[in-house]
Parts: structure tokens; C-alpha cells; sequence
């Protein structure tokens, strides 16, 4: 009965239209007075002990990092640099924006975060070359949903805070499936672009002009390897990292580039505390609904109904795929990561699922709910940068969406493209 009122106060909630963190809350409150033998104050307490974490301190770093770049000219430099070495062949720009979008996923952490921070600096020029507004669109929202696969990433923080699982395994395991995304969207790109005609830069730039552009770059450019480098050489922790990013983000900005003002550094880092506050409302009321789950012994009712229904290894895998795909159309990475993968990393690794191999899984599955419609956060923060309608977004999105399932389904059945470097180099 108590996991009745759980999950149906959830959908009720969410259909209504409540926030998720709010929702997710609701619910477990509901589900608490249902059973009785919890105190009302238990929510209250989850919002405390749930912050009260070390690596959680990763995301509100990570997610200030991310904002300090954008507005601090890190971005704009790699941008310049992508653009000399790859802007001149066909469909040159939307290679460039892939590319961009990998690099910034490798000092941000956050989807949505690379969608605002690049799309600024690219829909305009893309929008100028020729390129359709709908392809343009669809394909920053796409490319920034790379920032949550190729480490440092947010949901993965979360996913090894849930399950105990080594945040820098899961770090090294993400390297390989975010590399594999990015040339798939590439290929798609360039097929896309020579059948609609869409040229690069036609301008060939000299030896001397592309070294001028990586040394104009060259803070940029070192940023990953001080970052990724730090953590694997053990000289920082994931979370001692993001403090880095931000710092190292600030001085680029502030010192280097001398790009802030007072004026904006105030409005990055209140945009930084706008997105952290949402993320940490939503992890601690996640943290209740996780919790009361386990008192509930609904993760064990799931492994067992699973295991009832079939012993098939690639049926559980496709139907949790599905699962989770359809679970990234209706919420948010953060709630999701929280309340399924204590459910379902059980599931796997009753069939020999590897967690770190079943925590990238579930990292891209919900990296492609970052433009699944009607949630779809990636394909909103797109159409604003674009200031154009979701429906012109979404017209461009599906060639897309495809190339991602594709890719998950290589992610899923061929588990060394996520274990072969953490058990190499870690």
C-alpha cells in the first residue's frame, strides 16, 4: 500500500505540473504518513544530511565552473581554435560545434550548461553560413547533452553518491562513450550537410594563424588536462577538482582574458546559485524518496518481479533502456539518477552487469532525455539561446535521437567501450 501511495502521488503531482523536487517531497511525505512509522520531520532531515556530503560538493562547483566559462571568454577561444582546423570542410561548423561541445563537456560537467554556454557563441554564425534553424538547433541541443557523458559529470557524482560506486572509475569509464557520441554526431553532421549543400569556411587559414590561435587558446586548452590530469594522478579528489575548474575559470576570465566586469561576475555566479539551489532541493527530497524506497523493500519487490517475468540478460537490459528512456522524457537527470539507480543497479548486477559499465548506461540514457520531448531540458535552453519556438527544435531533433539510441545500444552490448580504460589505467 505504502509504495501504492509512493508512486501514485508522484505522477499525480508531476501531472499537475509541480516542480519535480517539490514533487518527489510530496510524495514521500504521503508515502510517510501512509506508513506511519516515520515522522513527518524526516523529510526535513534528509534535506540536511543529504547536503552534508563531500563529493555532493562537486556539482555546485562543477555547475559554477561551467557558468565562469561561458561568460569568461574560455569558450569563445576554443571556438576560435575549432573553427581554424576544422571550419573549411563540408558542414565545417557543425563539426566545430560538436568538437566544442566535447571540450566543454570536459570542464563543465553539465548538459545544459554547454547548450547555454555554446550556443551563444555559435547559432549566430551557423544561422549566417546557411545552415536551417531546425538543424542548428537540434544539433547543439544534442551535442550539449555530451557534457553529462564525457567526464567531469554531474549525474555521475550522483550515480557513485548513490551506489557507492568510485566517481573516478566512473570518470574513465565515461571517456570512450562520450568520444563514440561525438563522432556519430559528427558522421550524421557531415551526411546531413553535403545532401543540403551547406559548405565550410571557405577562408584557408596559414600555418602561423592556426599556432597564433592555439597560443591565444592555450589557458583554454590546458584546462581539461589540469582538471582530468589532477584526479588521475591522485594530486585532487573529483570534488577537490570542481573547486579547481572554478577557480581556474575565474582567473582565466577575471585575470587572463580580463572578460568579466564586476557587473557580470555578480550575474554568473547568481545564475550559478539560481541552478545550484533547484539541483540541491531536488537531491535532498530524492534522498527522502531513496530512503523510504529501501525501508519499503520496493528495490527488492522490483529485482524479484524482474527476475520472475525473465532470466533473459539482453531482455532486462532492453527493458530497463526503455525504462529509462522513457523515465528522461518526464524527469529531470538529477531526480531520476537518485531514485532509479538504487532500484536498478540490484537488477543488474544479479545478471553480472559490471556498476560502473551499468552507471554509464544510465548516464546516456538520461543524457538522451535531455532531448526527448516534453521535458527535454536541452531542447529548451536551445530554443531560448536560439530565440526561436520549441516546435522549430523539435522539427530537427529525431535524425538525432536516433544516432543517440544507436549509440546507447552499442554502450549497453558492448560493455569494454565503458570498462576497458578504468581497468587499464585505475
Amino acid at each position: 500500500m505504502v509504495a501504492g501511495v509512493l508512486f501514485i502521488s508522484l505522477v499525480i503531482t508531476l501531472i499537475l505540473n509541480v516542480p519535480v523536487g517539490i514533487a518527489i517531497g510530496l510524495s514521500s511525505l504521503c508515502a510517510i504518513f501512509a506508513d506511519g512509522r516515520l515522522s513527518s520531520l524526516y523529510i526535513v532531515q534528509q534535506l540536511v544530511t543529504s547536503a552534508d556530503s563531500f563529493p555532493l560538493m562537486a556539482i555546485p562547483l562543477f555547475i559554477l565552473a561551467g557558468e565562469l566559462m561561458g561568460a569568461g571568454g574560455v569558450s569563445k577561444r576554443l571556438l576560435n581554435v575549432c573553427n581554424v582546423f576544422l571550419g573549411r570542410f563540408t558542414g565545417g561548423l557543425a563539426t566545430v560545434t560538436v568538437v566544442l561541445c566535447m571540450f566543454f563537456a570536459a570542464v563543465s560537467g553539465s548538459g545544459p550548461a554547454t547548450v547555454a554556454a555554446i550556443g551563444s557563441m555559435v547559432i549566430p554564425t551557423m544561422l549566417e553560413k546557411g545552415y536551417s534553424k531546425s538543424f542548428t538547433l537540434a544539433l547543439i541541443a544534442t551535442a550539449g547533452s555530451i557534457g553529462v557523458v564525457i567526464p567531469p559529470s554531474i549525474p555521475m557524482v550522483i550515480y557513485g553518491v548513490s551506489t557507492s560506486v568510485s566517481i573516478s572509475a566512473l570518470f574513465m569509464a565515461g571517456f570512450l562513450p562520450g568520444i563514440l557520441i561525438g563522432v556519430s554526431l559528427i558522421i550524421i553532421s557531415y551526411i546531413y550537410c553535403k545532401k543540403n549543400g551547406w559548405k565550410g569556411d571557405e577562408k584557408r587559414y596559414t600555418i602561423r594563424e592556426k599556432l597564433l590561435a592555439i597560443w591565444d587558446a592555450k589557458w583554454a586548452l590546458i584546462n581539461p588536462l589540469i582538471i582530468l590530469g589532477g584526479i588521475y594522478a591522485g594530486i585532487f579528489t573529483p570534488t577537490e577538482a570542481a573547486a579547481v575548474a572554478a577557480v581556474y575559470a575565474f582567473i582565466c576570465g577575471a585575470f587572463i582574458y580580463r572578460e568579466f566586469d564586476l557587473k557580470s561576475i555578480f550575474g554568473t555566479i547568481g545564475n550559478a546559485c539560481n541552478t545550484t539551489g533547484t539541483t540541491m532541493v531536488i537531491i535532498g527530497c530524492a534522498t527522502a524518496f531513496t530512503r523510504i524506497l529501501t525501508i519499503e523493500k520496493i528495490p527488492d519487490m522490483i529485482t524479484s518481479g524482474i527476475l520472475n517475468f525473465t532470466d533473459n540478460k539482453i531482455l532486462i537490459l532492453i527493458l530497463i533502456n526503455i525504462l529509462l528512456l522513457i523515465v528522461g522524457c518526464f524527469m529531470d537527470t538529477t531526480p531520476a539518477m537518485m531514485v532509479l539507480a538504487p532500484i536498478l543497479l540490484p537488477v543488474a548486477l544479479q545478471f553480472g552487469v559490471d556498476p560502473i559499465h551499468f552507471g554509464i548506461i544510465m548516464v546516456v540514457n538520461l543524457a538522451i532525455g535531455f532531448i526527448t520531448p516534453p521535458l527535454g531540458i536541452n531542447l529548451f535552453v536551445a530554443s531560448r539561446v536560439g530565440q526561436s519556438s520549441l516546435e522549430t527544435v523539435c522539427s530537427g531533433i529525431i535524425k538525432f535521437i536516433i544516432v543517440m539510441i544507436i549509440d546507447l545500444l552499442l554502450i549497453t552490448f558492448i560493455p569494454v567501450i565503458s570498462t576497458i580504460l578504468p581497468s587499464l589505467l585505475l
